[in-house]
């Protein structure tokens, strides 16, 4: 079955891609673990599929001299989404060494957007075996080898395809994501944190549909990561309000709940001039709703004159454009409340 595998002569990028094929089946048999194949060979086969997975980043990347050729590019990814190729290469991730990881997970989020004929083949492909997500979201964050390059696949996928990022909202992960961002160590709860802004930012009519239903369960987490005691993640949640919150449905939400606004105001008064300002934005959208609900105005005139009181010393340490027009509206806004029977 091996034989032929290893002849050294100038290949075809669809040639490589079967030859690649076939050397992940034999990966994928297990056969290394049986101890069917010896030592030599297997350390050979590895070396062989290394390579390969070089030649085929490169046909999809080109390099400091070459630019990628489209047609090459085009005769690999129609190749690639034959027999279950990407499904081979994603549950083979694991037993690569680390580079050939590193080119495999270079070489499926650049697959993610090639066309063949202007047709993305990746997306029907990822849209018949969404079973590759559950591998990605479930295995990823829980494996500390492949967090980071399942993470890159997953962006991919989300980023490309309307369809796998309302998969993943649809099959309940975000429940996950959130418990990922939580992780202790920093790169992997960074990268779950790179996951969860493409998906809230990506695909806007899906993102509105999302929190039009989980809504609640949704903002009590995200408003504990506005309360996290690592600044870091305060400013992170803060900086994504400019993305969520430009979706008008979403905005229309959130302004209208005051948990959300007694959060921001605890923001205000953070030890970060940073994150006062992030905040002093969002809580403008509050003091802007034409439509205040009822308990939003209780706060606001409770807390009426100590608001006015903040807002005469709240200061930019450097000059912004308009910042000082944006205070005084929000300033007269809530000079203008008055008490609600």
């Amino acid at each position: 079955m091996m034989k032929g595998l290893f002849k050294s002569r100038s290949k075809t990028p669809s040639e490589i891609v079967c030859l690649t094929r076939e050397l992940l089946r034999f990966i994928d048999s297990g056969s290394f673990v049986s101890g069917e194949v010896l030592a030599k060979r297997e350390e050979k086969i590895m070396k062989e599929v290394a390579k390969n997975l070089h030649e085929l980043k490169h046909v999809l990347y080109g390099d400091s001299e070459s630019l990628p050729v489209s047609k090459a590019c085009a005769e690999l990814t129609e190749e690639f989404f034959k027999e279950n190729t990407m499904r081979l290469l994603i549950s083979c991730l694991p037993k690569l060494k680390l580079e050939a990881r590193n080119d495999a997970t270079e070489v499926v989020t650049s697959l993610q957007r090639q066309r063949v004929c202007s047709r993305l083949v990746a997306s029907d492909y990822m849209e018949m075996n969404k079973d590759l997500i559950d591998l990605l979201m479930i295995q990823g964050y829980e494996d500390r080898d492949l967090a980071l390059h399942y993470g890159s696949i997953l962006r991919a996928c989300i980023h490309r395809h309307q369809g796998i990022a309302r998969y993943v909202f649809e099959s309940g992960y975000m429940v996950k994501i959130f418990d990922y961002i939580k992780l202790p160590n920093f790169d992997f709860a960074s990268d779950a944190w790179e996951t969860f802004m493409e998906l809230m930012t990506r695909h806007k009519s899906t993102v509105a549909e999302f929190l039009s239903k989980n809504y609640e369960w949704f903002f009590a987490e995200y408003n504990k990561l506005l309360e996290s005691p690592t600044f870091i993640w305060r400013r992170k949640a803060l900086g994504l309000f400019g993305n969520m919150l430009t979706n008008s449905e979403v905005m229309k939400l959130y302004v209208n709940s005051k948990d959300n606004l007694m959060t921001v105001m605890k923001l205000l008064r953070d030890t970060s001039k940073k994150i006062q300002i992030e905040a002093f934005y969002v809580f403008r959208l509050f003091v802007a709703n034409e439509r205040k609900p009822t308990d939003i105005m209780y706060i606001l005139i409770a807390n009426k004159s100590k608001l006015l009181q903040f807002f005469e010393d709240f200061k930019m340490d450097e000059e912004e454009e308009h910042f000082e027009e944006d205070k005084a509206e929000v300033v007269e806004e809530i000079k203008a409340l008055k008490r609600v029977d």
